[in-house]
């Protein structure tokens, strides 16, 4: 399996942390040294591994952000 390079650009926001220290967060990452995008995924402590996640390009964000600002909670 290729090696995945990552770059961590802006950390927007944690979303939770678990009892092992592993916290859901939403970060502007470039993945491969290509454009950046966002993502939210677990990431263990000082981010030495990750769990699966998804990445968003901005159109996609901005769609997201639409259909939670029209959910009731």
């Amino acid at each position: 399996m290729a090696e995945i390079k990552y770059e961590i650009q802006k950390n927007i926001g944690q979303i939770s942390e678990n009892k092992n220290g592993w916290t859901k967060e939403i970060n502007l990452i470039s993945w491969n040294e290509r454009s950046p995008k966002y993502d939210l995924r677990d990431w263990a402590p000082e981010h030495e591994k990750m769990g699966k996640g998804i990445t968003l390009s901005v159109e996609e964000l901005k769609k997201l952000k639409e259909i939670l600002n029209n959910m009731d909670l």
